[in-house]
């Protein structure tokens, strides 16, 4: 599941310029890091879905991951969060 919290919908909207009917895909990228995959940390794009394979739309934003990425998420699902006092994002991996 994905589970993005109405605060942290309206920081998408307002850092990558959304309206509402538009998609934020999340996906897993090569990285130093990683929380649940070593070298794997989670990306994000504003493409429009090919195949998705979970979904949730908050704020009239789709936020998805595609089916072939769904690997990333295996056991858990992911919460985004909004911090402000670092008016930043958060994401929680819950099992």
């Amino acid at each position: 599941m994905i589970h993005v919290a109405q605060d942290a919908a309206e920081w998408y909207k307002k850092e990558l310029e959304l309206t509402e009917g538009q998609a934020v895909r999340f996906f897993p990228r090569y990285s130093a890091g990683g929380h649940v995959h070593p070298g794997f940390s989670l990306g994000i794009d504003t493409a429009e879905p090919k195949k998705p394979g979970l979904s949730a739309t908050v704020g009239g934003i789709l936020f998805y991951m595609e089916d072939q990425d769904l690997w990333y998420l295996d056991g858990y699902d992911l919460k985004v969060s909004y911090d402000a006092e670092a008016d930043d994002i958060v994401y929680e991996y819950v099992q």
